[in-house]
């Protein structure tokens, strides 16, 4: 007879970077390592909050700063929550109507991306439907504690704007945002991949920007528990993110990436069609119908040190939510905020360590225009 398997529940949402949660049940690393992972797809973050919280999900697929603001009570259902573990870098965009991109490529946006110069474009065209007397464009973000939310207001601000005043911004699930786009219910919106390529493919939206130019090497999604969880089941924990660390290796591996696109497209994952996924599994982006730009670290998924979380992630996050008038600036709240971003639950899990990753974060500014 073989050895009991200790069961998990892991909540996801139908995203790329869910990947190494998949990659862990499909291929076997969450088995290797004695875990019977069980995957249940949501269909919005506040859904994975929630089921979090009361204990439906002992694991999630998880905003990275959600667990700050759950832990911060600055949201419902709050609870105290840890983020152990990095479950992959980078791989959000901005994306905009395609008849505001034409606006903006008309004012100098540039073609590949760059952050500060197509800012200072949106922003022209802004002032131009200002002068018009036209109505705000409204943006869509997945969860008002998002790193889509403070990308998208960075990039805004740094532009010169008032993210508040001169858009609109909603929350929209991340796999109806394209739907919407094309409804001209949304104007632009910032999401995980495949839903902004799922815009550029139908032709109704153009990519802007993209998070590894705003951010290089930024934590998006991380595992997601609670406290209590994690204090009640550290066995468990630990053996799952020595699973989730394997894991993110194989999809890291290029010649894993027709199998693992395979896997997300499938009907209990992502549910799409296969030509969605692979541009930003391969960093092969098509940023507009004409325009192609290989960008190899788009999204990145890997183990060892890079999937270890950092202190200053998480004071980052924070600082963005006192920025933006959601939570008071506090040094206890700052603290705990660093504290949740830890690397040592998972130093320990991996026996590696102490990382040391850097305490600075540097994103683009506006003097590099």
């Amino acid at each position: 007879m073989g050895t009991k398997l200790t069961p998990v529940i892991a909540g996801f949402i139908p995203l790329l970077d869910s990947a190494v949660l998949v990659a862990a049940k499909e291929k076997g690393f969450a088995e290797r390592e004695g875990i019977a992972l069980q995957l249940i797809r949501e269909t919005s973050w506040a859904n994975i909050r929630d089921r979090l919280a009361v204990g439906h999900f002992d694991v999630a697929h998880m905003l990275a700063p959600m667990p700050i603001a759950a832990s911060l009570n600055l949201t419902s259902l709050a609870v105290p929550m840890l983020a152990p573990m990095v479950l992959g870098l980078g791989g959000n965009a901005i994306t905009v109507a395609a008849s505001i991109w034409r606006q903006m490529a008309d004012l100098g946006a540039d073609p590949d991306g760059d952050p500060a110069s197509t800012g200072v474009a949106f922003a022209k065209v802004l002032s131009a439907r200002k002068e018009r007397g036209e109505s705000r464009l409204r943006f869509g973000v997945v969860h008002p504690f998002s790193g889509h939310a403070y990308e998208l207001r960075y990039w805004l601000a740094a532009a010169g704007l008032d993210p508040d005043l001169d858009v609109e911004i909603s929350v929209v699930p991340p796999q109806l945002m394209a739907d919407a786009l094309a409804a001209g219910q949304l104007d632009g919106y910032c999401v995980g991949e495949p839903w902004n390529t799922a815009a550029v493919q139908a032709g109704t939206g153009r990519i802007a920007t993209f998070k590894q130019a705003i951010w290089p090497d930024s934590p998006e999604k991380v595992l997601g528990v609670t406290r209590k969880w994690a204090k009640a089941q550290p066995d468990t924990l630990f053996a799952l993110m020595r699973a989730i660390s394997a894991a993110a290796d194989w999809c890291a591996q290029s010649d894993h990436l027709t199998e693992l696109a395979q896997l997300l497209a499938g009907p209990k994952y992502i549910d799409c069609s296969l030509d969605l996924c692979v541009p930003a599994l391969g960093g092969d982006m098509k940023l507009g119908q004409n325009t192609h730009k290989s960008i190899p670290d788009f999204l990145t998924f890997s183990g060892g040190l890079r999937a270890a979380p950092s202190p200053a992630q998480g004071v980052w996050f924070f600082s963005q939510m006192v920025r933006w008038g959601q939570a008071v600036a506090d040094p206890e709240a700052e603290r705990q905020a660093a504290e949740i971003f830890s690397p040592d639950l998972y130093e320990d899990a991996l026996g590696i360590g102490p990382i040391g990753k850097p305490q600075t974060i540097r994103l683009f500014d506006m003097s590099e225009v």
